[in-house]
């Protein structure tokens, strides 16, 4: 097996897409594509999920739509997939983007470096989730390892998925607000 070349976004990688309500890309800035080595007419009207990393088990990706189709925003630590099947981690924030008639138009998403200490916490978590994902039916493992993610939450004295991820992620937001 290759090991995968890992890059590590600066302070000042700042990860903007854009996407239609089923996931398709409609805009991507420069920092995006930079860093996951597509060009733009590679990453325009594609689904998103092309940087979708194998190591990200697919029951975070079922708490993520669970959570933008009630209309909530997302906070979530990601794997992503670079052309040349390196990687990247990033805090994702994303949101839905309703237009004036507050009917959905897509989805806004701004990514950041996480702190090594959301990786270091979530890591083994998400390895656990694979671990349940491969040792479940296709069909039920994305639900199994959400369930098994939201009691290990609970476990920790989390309320939820997005109150761990802002708690490991404290440094990421004092270092914005110090810049």
């Amino acid at each position: 097996m290759i090991a995968q070349r890992e890059y590590v976004l600066t302070d000042d990688d700042l990860i903007i897409t854009k996407t239609d309500p089923k996931g398709v890309i409609t805009y991507a800035n420069r920092d995006f594509m930079r860093i996951c080595g597509y060009r733009e007419d590679a990453l325009l009207g594609h689904p998103h999920s092309i940087i979708r990393h194998p190591d990200m088990p697919r029951g975070a990706f079922r708490l993520l739509w669970k959570t933008l189709q009630r209309g909530e925003e997302f906070f979530g630590v990601v794997k992503n997939r670079i052309a040349d099947n390196g990687f990247y981690w990033v805090l994702a924030n994303i949101t839905p983007d309703f237009d004036r008639h507050g009917a959905l138009k897509g989805y806004y998403s701004v990514r950041r470096r996480p702190a090594r200490a959301a990786l270091d916490a979530l890591i083994p978590v998400y390895e656990q989730m694979n671990t349940i994902e491969r040792n479940s039916g296709k069909k039920d493992a994305p639900d199994l390892s959400l369930a098994w993610l939201e009691r290990h939450i609970a476990e920790l004295g989390f309320a939820s998925y997005e109150q761990l991820v802002l708690s490991l992620n404290q440094e990421v937001f004092s270092r914005r607000q110090h810049a």
